[in-house]
């Protein structure tokens, strides 16, 4: 897979410089920007395609999960901090490790592992990364029935489960391939694999029936025939 683009955000110079060091040991990982503070991480993050993000708790101006209170859709994120009684709190922004300095090799590695196996996608099987309340599932788009909008979340309905995250339903359509799923109403978008029926304005998939708006009706119909 490509690199891992990442965020090094700390106060301390030389936890910086000891991050990127680790950083600089492992071929995979590739050091965007050193940050002292999450204000300038923040402009990093609206300007470059990020994927990891190696993150101090106690900042000035700033705290680190203050910051990740504010962001939507966020990277990946490694919590490192002196501190470990933040850890439980941290697990609440779906942070992927929580690393007490002074951190071992060993244990970054670890933790640098664990997000190369989340963002890597298997060439043999679309899959897509969702965040949940509690977790980053992966997902074969190939299970995927339907999607539902409501407002600032999304239901996917899969052959196994009903999956809610944060995202919005354009946001969740541009990760899905293009030639397997269409929208069919400004709330749905169907995975055209798995259309059992269409029915007037309704597409019947398994016991479920999704409409089609009129102004979608005939651009779906197309792109089925």
């Amino acid at each position: 897979m490509r690199k891992i683009n990442c965020l090094i955000v700390d106060d301390e110079p030389l936890a910086r410089e000891g991050i990127k060091e680790y950083c600089d040991q492992i071929p995979l990982v590739k050091v965007i920007a050193l940050c002292k503070n999450a204000i300038i991480a923040n402009e990093y993050l609206q300007s470059h395609e990020i994927d990891l993000i190696f993150l101090d708790i106690n900042m000035p101006l700033l705290t680190g999960l203050e910051w990740l209170k504010t962001l939507k859709n966020s990277p990946l994120v490694i919590i490192t901090s002196a501190y470990s009684e933040h850890a439980l709190e941290s697990y609440d922004f779906e942070v992927i490790d929580y690393l007490v300095k002074p951190i071992p090799f060993n244990r970054f590695l670890q933790a640098v592992n664990k997000a190369e196996r989340l963002l890597t996608k298997e060439d043999n099987n679309n899959t897509i990364f969702i965040k949940t309340s509690d977790a980053i599932k992966r997902v074969a788009t190939s299970d995927i029935l339907f999607i539902e909008s409501m407002q600032n979340y999304v239901k996917v309905i899969t052959e196994k489960e009903i999956i809610i995250t944060h995202i919005t339903l354009k946001q969740m359509h541009d990760q899905l391939p293009k030639n397997e799923f269409i929208k069919t109403h400004k709330s749905y978008i169907i995975s055209k694999n798995k259309i059992d029926e269409i029915s007037g304005n309704l597409i019947v998939i398994r016991d479920c029936k999704v409409p089609i708006s009129v102004r979608l009706k005939k651009e779906v119909l197309q792109s089925l025939m």
